[in-house]
């Protein structure tokens, strides 16, 4: 592999457009997994490709496969997630020798005060993102994140409040003041609190952030992941978003 990775660094064609997966598990990708176990089903959305990069958690670049965050989200079983199908949707539409790094973040099970300025989280994900800015441009950060919060009312009422100061300080501490954000209105969670982190993640009105739904997208037998249908679908919605809004004509 070390072979491989310096190979890839000395590649003239790396010029990276960058995008930081972050979030929870629904980002780290659980599509496929079954009583702890990945099926190792791979779609055709997902295969590999020479132009996809993953940037791994020895913070090297690797050819990119699922799951995306194994060596990331390191305590829970990872499968298919939405980076991959976002990646192979996005690639036809770049420039041709365009190459797509991934920067794989998320981590099962976190509410979002774990993610707050100066958590272990936070500063692993901001360090990550700042490792890679020699490689080429971050584009955006694609955030999947919500459902530890629907467990109480008091999370509930300060998703909003904390998803905003969230993205202020990731654009403080990147300096990049407009950096796109990608946000998920979530498909699951506590059936008590979750209309209320959804309300908060649609209606959020900041410069350069946007939200696709989830809601209604296939799930597995958990009823709190997304299967693997349900991840191609979303990364191909993120694709979409990002094409819509961000993605220059004479890109």
């Amino acid at each position: 592999m070390e072979n491989k990775n310096q190979k890839m660094e000395n590649n003239p064609r790396m010029s990276k457009w960058l995008f930081i997966l972050s979030g929870q598990s629904n980002m780290a990708g659980r599509g496929g997994v079954h009583h702890r176990h990945w099926n190792a089903v791979v779609p055709q959305e997902c295969q590999p490709c020479s132009s996809i990069l993953r940037f791994s958690a020895v913070s090297s670049w690797e050819e990119a496969c699922d799951p995306l965050h194994f060596d990331i989200d390191v305590t829970k079983t990872c499968g298919v997630g939405p980076g991959m199908p976002f990646a192979t949707a996005l690639l036809p539409r770049l420039p041709p020798g365009s190459t797509i790094g991934l920067v794989p973040c998320a981590v099962g099970g976190t509410a979002i005060r774990e993610w707050e300025r100066g958590s272990k989280l936070y500063n692993d994900m901001v360090r990550r993102a700042k490792e890679v800015t020699g490689d080429g441009e971050i584009k955006a950060v694609l955030w999947y994140q919500g459902e530890s919060d629907t467990t109480s009312d008091q999370s509930a009422r300060s998703y909003r409040h904390n998803l905003e100061r969230f993205i202020g300080d990731v654009r403080d501490d990147l300096q990049l003041p407009s950096l796109p954000f990608i946000q998920v209105a979530l498909a699951s969670g506590d059936k008590k609190h979750i209309e209320q982190v959804r309300e908060a993640q649609l209606e959020l009105d900041l410069p350069n952030v946007v939200c696709v739904d989830a809601k209604g997208l296939p799930l597995n037998e958990d009823h709190l992941h997304l299967n693997t249908e349900a991840q191609v679908k979303l990364g191909n919605m993120l694709a979409e978003a990002y094409i819509k809004h961000f993605l220059l004509p004479d890109a």
